[in-house]
């Protein structure tokens, strides 16, 4: 199988200047843990996960054992409506790792589970997204090749 194959075409995407309230509203409502971010040629630019917009809330922690100080994380919960005013552009990830539709699936899931992450957008040669595929995509995807051609 290649990624194309099992690649989600119908992709929510946002933009850099889109609010963090608004993608983790969408994140939230649909059930899903990431956003690719793209230009309005549709060219990736970046990604934005839920770890991206919890992981802003936190303050420096090297800083604070410098300083002496100890976290208090009640507090740090209440920041979190500061982190809804940021935009994607501030908290996305830059450099991304993509594949190619024509690319062997398992060397994409390779790819996932050694940079440990739990999906990847999949672009074209002129990184244009064309979708995306998770970890839950493939594995559906190997289990019924594998139960339709299991012979009895």
């Amino acid at each position: 199988m290649i990624v194309n194959d099992v690649l989600i075409s119908t992709v929510r995407t946002a933009n850099k200047n889109t609010s963090i309230k608004d993608i983790a509203s969408i994140m939230c409502f649909n059930k899903i843990s990431g956003l690719p971010i793209v230009d309005d040629d549709n060219t990736l630019v970046g990604i934005l996960s839920e770890k991206d917009i919890l992981r802003a809330m936190f303050p420096d922690v090297t800083q604070m054992l410098i300083d002496g100080v100890k976290p208090d994380f009640e507090s740090i919960e209440g920041d979190y409506r500061n982190v809804l005013n940021k935009t994607a552009g501030e908290l996305m990830t830059h450099a991304v790792a993509t594949v190619t539709p024509e690319m062997p699936l398992l060397k994409a899931v390779s790819m996932m589970c050694s940079k440990q992450i739990r999906r990847i957008p999949v672009t074209d040669e002129y990184n244009k997204l064309v979708g995306i595929i998770s970890i839950g995509d493939v594995h559906k995807a190997i289990f019924r090749e594998n139960l339709l051609n299991t012979t009895n």
